[in-house]
């Protein structure tokens, strides 16, 4: 179960999807949970799909191929119905299987993959939903507990020293190259595990956002395991 009494009041807890999809994000509430105990085995789904590159999307003429036993008939049917309550809420969901996601060394003293915490941003009014069936989840952040990466002294030095221009432009700099999305946790900050079959719904930096963004993160993969996911 979620640690709602740990997460400095960010998440809000709701009984089923209508209030997943109608609550409103408010003060520090930026993350709002359905959390779900769900039946089936999703390992029968992730065992049955062949992997052969680090990500794959599970469309669902695929799904609905897979020879499953009752169990893992189950867990499709579940991930089959979270696609379309999802679709027809106006989302565009997809369920991915993830071997691990492509490491960023392009600049060796600030990563920009998905690894590093950060938050997703848009030019128009939306959320982030997800959901973690099988592996290791994904985590949260509370934004009182993490510093924008930009803002660190010595990180912003090393960006400078990379744009190689004066201050004229800089910011601008930051944010097309996605620099200004990224936050690092501070000391002894409590990182908050989505858990496996909760559906969530986190706040997105876009025009009109009456909250601050949701500072989320893949986790790091057990070697050997693939992740399981819906994401939209």
């Amino acid at each position: 179960m979620i640690d709602l009494i740990h997460a400095e009041n960010q998440i809000h807890g709701v009984t089923n999807f209508q209030s997943l999809v109608s609550t409103p994000f408010y003060g520090e509430i930026n993350a709002i949970c359905w959390p779900r105990q769900l039946k089936g085995d999703f390992s029968e789904i992730v065992n049955k799909v062949e992997l052969k590159e680090n990500i794959a999307v599970l469309d669902q003429e695929e799904l609905r191929e897979l020879q499953l036993s009752e169990q893992g008939a189950y867990a499709r049917e579940i991930l089959l119905n979270d696609l379309k309550v999802l679709h027809d809420h106006g989302a565009s969901p997809v369920i991915n299987l993830i071997k691990n996601y492509e490491r960023d060394d392009s600049y060796p003293f600030f990563p920009t993959d998905v690894y590093s915490f950060h938050v997703d941003r848009s030019s128009v009014a939306i959320d982030t939903f997800l959901c973690t069936y099988y592996g290791e989840s994904s985590e949260i952040l509370p934004n009182s507990q993490a510093t924008q990466k930009i803002l660190v002294p010595e990180i912003r030095d090393e960006l400078k020293k990379l744009y190689g221009g004066g201050e004229e432009g800089f910011e601008s700099f930051l944010s097309e190259y996605f620099f200004d999305l990224h936050y690092r946790a501070k000391p002894k900050a409590r990182t908050i595990s989505l858990g496996l079959g909760h559906l969530w719904r986190l706040a997105v930096d876009h025009p009109g956002s009456l909250v601050a963004p949701c500072l989320h993160r893949a986790p790091k993969e057990k070697t050997g395991q693939n992740r399981l996911m819906m994401i939209c």
